[in-house]
């Protein structure tokens, strides 16, 4: 099988398209898969790969750590034409996107899709509701034509149901064991940031307004004052709001910056709660990360946390709802036994996790998409 891949993030961007697009591909070398990725030239050092072809791009001004490319069309028809894939797949809405569903309907190549981002809620977070009419017709206008649409949840799934999308499926996440255990020396991070509180509370990912970071500092004040003085904060990550974080930062809070591989690890390892009050999550690989290390979650009832997390490996609260963070965190932080009974629960559900059953899976979809298709040939 031969897989053109469409996508306007892509390693070394952080965030969790990009990343779940490098473990895919990583992947599809493990087991001589031929694919071509198609994706913007990032702002930071690109990878360098000869199945990965950039173009020319401009910062997203939604989501900066994304691009929008300017696609040299002729030489992409070429790659593709030279390349001829069996499958297109579509990782995201934008103009790189537009290019794989531009060619998969005038090359005549079957065509599937992935949802990743619920860029719907994000409209609250960056005052543009009203675009909210204007965003869903045109994302039913671009998936319309792919013949599946993968999505990372039940939750996600079920929304997308609502607005009448149809031919999806789930594709979920999985979990680098080799990478995020629970071995760690917890006195190396305690040292290398000087922490002496008796607790460590963690929080990972982009600090900007869709995960509603700026919670914290209030619910870190709503502890009572013993509480709070047992505690330490890690926030691990960057974003548009980590200067103003850092202005309402107390002093048991520090900021590591963008940490990734062991350094991360160690993190979550080291931690006794993480805690994330985002309700934008498709999937929330960062929860995953965090269970795989067995550090149990406090994290919103809300999109694709929800349905990795179950009551016996943390604890949901109602969106912006600072009470219930600040009860949740009270209740597990005081009570050891059940603390280390969610870090057991958490492990062994992301020990089921793996990305090779994650990726198999996906493989089997198109090939049982394929199946169905009359043989096709290229147009010209």
């Amino acid at each position: 099988m031969r897989i053109a891949i469409f996508t306007d993030t892509f390693a070394p961007d952080v965030n969790g398209v990009a990343r779940t697009l490098q473990r895919y591909t990583e992947y599809l070398n493990e087991n001589t898969i031929e694919y071509r990725v198609f994706a913007p030239k990032s702002s930071s050092k690109d990878l360098f790969s000869k199945h990965v072809l950039r173009f020319t791009s401009l910062p997203f001004f939604l989501y900066r750590e994304c691009r929008l490319a300017l696609p040299n069309l002729p030489f992409l028809k070429k790659e593709l034409l030279s390349f001829e894939p069996d499958i297109i797949h579509v990782a995201t809405p934008f103009n790189i996107g537009l290019c794989g569903l531009h060619f998969a309907k005038k090359l005549n190549i079957p065509i599937v899709g992935s949802y990743h981002t619920d860029f719907n809620k994000y409209l609250e977070y960056y005052d543009m509701q009203f675009l909210s009419k204007v965003l869903w017709k045109y994302m039913h206008w671009f998936h319309r034509p792919l013949k599946k649409i993968f999505v990372p949840s039940i939750d996600t799934q079920k929304q997308l149901q609502k607005q009448g999308f149809t031919n999806l499926a789930i594709w979920p996440r999985g979990v680098d064991h080799s990478v995020f255990h629970s071995a760690y020396d917890k006195r190396i991070i305690r040292n290398k940031y000087q922490i002496k509180q008796k607790y460590i509370l963690l929080f990972v990912g982009r600090i900007s307004p869709e995960k509603d970071v700026m919670l914290i500092p209030e619910i870190n004040q709503m502890l009572d004052e013993k509480q709070r003085n047992d505690i330490h904060w890690l926030f691990v990550g960057d974003g548009p709001l980590k200067n103003d974080l850092e202005k309402n930062a107390s002093s048991n809070m520090t900021f590591t910056g963008f940490l990734a591989g062991k350094d991360l690890t160690q993190i979550y390892a080291s931690s006794d709660l993480f805690v994330f009050p985002s309700a934008t999550e498709t999937f929330g690989n960062v929860v995953l990360e965090s269970l795989a290390c067995g550090t149990p979650v406090i994290g919103v009832n809300a999109g694709g946390v929800r349905t990795i997390m179950h009551n016996v490996t943390g604890i949901l609260c109602k969106e912006k709802n600072t009470g219930e963070f600040v009860k949740a965190i009270t209740t597990v932080s005081l009570d050891k036994e059940k603390r280390e009974m969610m870090s057991f629960q958490g492990s062994k559900y992301a020990l089921s996790q793996t990305w090779d059953s994650v990726f198999a899976n996906l493989l089997k979809e198109y090939e049982e998409l394929l199946s169905s298709y009359d043989s096709y040939k290229y147009l010209a």
